[in-house]
């Protein structure tokens, strides 16, 4: 069951019911579905996706659902796991009504959106990877950095969003912008429950047997200078899914952010491949 408004932008604005959740979403452009899946914070789609959805409405349908956790989806609020997630992104493609789609995650998402390519191949067409990781347990530095965000999430809210900023973009990138530019990124991803929640997840992510079920051609893009999850992280996710291809982006964990003409023309050109 799902309802759609509108909103000013001109994306269609719409839930879906997803067990315990009513999952948000919106829809806009027009062409071939895209279904960006945002990765760990509160603010979803809007933070992660806001400026670089126009980049691809042109020739899109762009669809970006919140998954729980997020402020616009609302849910019983128990622990989180990554099959959870992904049964509301298949929810969300079956209600647009636009499957098969080309299907893109971001960190979190990359899990998320790898779970989904297994579970239900037939409503994923191609799939990217973007700074994504296979399991948390045995990496111990994945595990320290989870486990610092939820320490400090819990006891430090401004320290925390530091660490987000600092953590999340290249050194150089933050030094090209500058101190205020920086400063106004601190705030992006405070930690709400719902973003500890997430972390929670990521300190419990293991998609090992799912990605020999991946069959879609995927394409892997991995961050050369990611201290969030680090590049090696992207190079075992090629790996592990047979019919894969590799790219790196020279920049930090938020590569869409810091190399975004980069990252879109490996988008388009890998899902605009007949």
């Amino acid at each position: 069951m799902s309802a759609t408004t509108s909103t000013p932008s001109a994306a269609v604005s719409a839930t879906v019911t997803v067990a315990d959740a009513r999952v948000h979403y919106e829809r806009t452009g027009s062409g071939p579905a895209l279904v960006l899946v945002h990765g760990t914070g509160s603010g979803g789609a809007a933070v992660n996706w806001g400026s670089t959805v126009p980049r691809f409405t042109a020739g899109h349908t762009v669809i970006t659902p919140d998954l729980s956790g997020t402020e616009r989806t609302t849910d019983d609020g128990a622990p989180l796991t990554v099959e959870g997630l992904a049964a509301q992104v298949i929810a969300v493609i079956e209600d647009a009504g636009e499957g098969p789609v080309d299907l893109l995650g971001f960190s979190m998402g990359a899990t998320v959106s790898a779970a989904v390519a297994a579970l239900r191949p037939d409503l994923v067409r191609r799939l990217i990877l973007l700074a994504g990781w296979a399991h948390t347990d045995g990496d111990e530095y994945l595990r320290n950095f989870f486990t610092l965000w939820q320490r400090i999430g819990t006891s430090d809210p401004a320290a925390f969003g530091r660490h987000v900023a600092m953590t999340g973009f290249s050194r150089g990138f933050l030094n090209a912008i500058g101190r205020d530019q920086v400063e106004l990124l601190i705030p992006n991803m405070p930690p709400t429950p719902g973003t500890l929640r997430h972390v929670d997840l990521d300190l419990r992510v293991d998609i090992r047997d799912l990605l020999p079920r991946v069959k879609a051609p995927t394409l892997v893009i991995g961050c050369t200078q990611d201290v969030t999850v680090p590049v090696e992280n992207s190079r075992l996710l090629h790996a592990a899914i047979e019919n894969s291809t590799y790219a790196e982006i020279d920049a930090g964990h938020v590569a869409f952010f810091e190399k975004e003409d980069e990252f879109v023309k490996l988008v388009e050109e890998f899902t605009l491949t007949a």
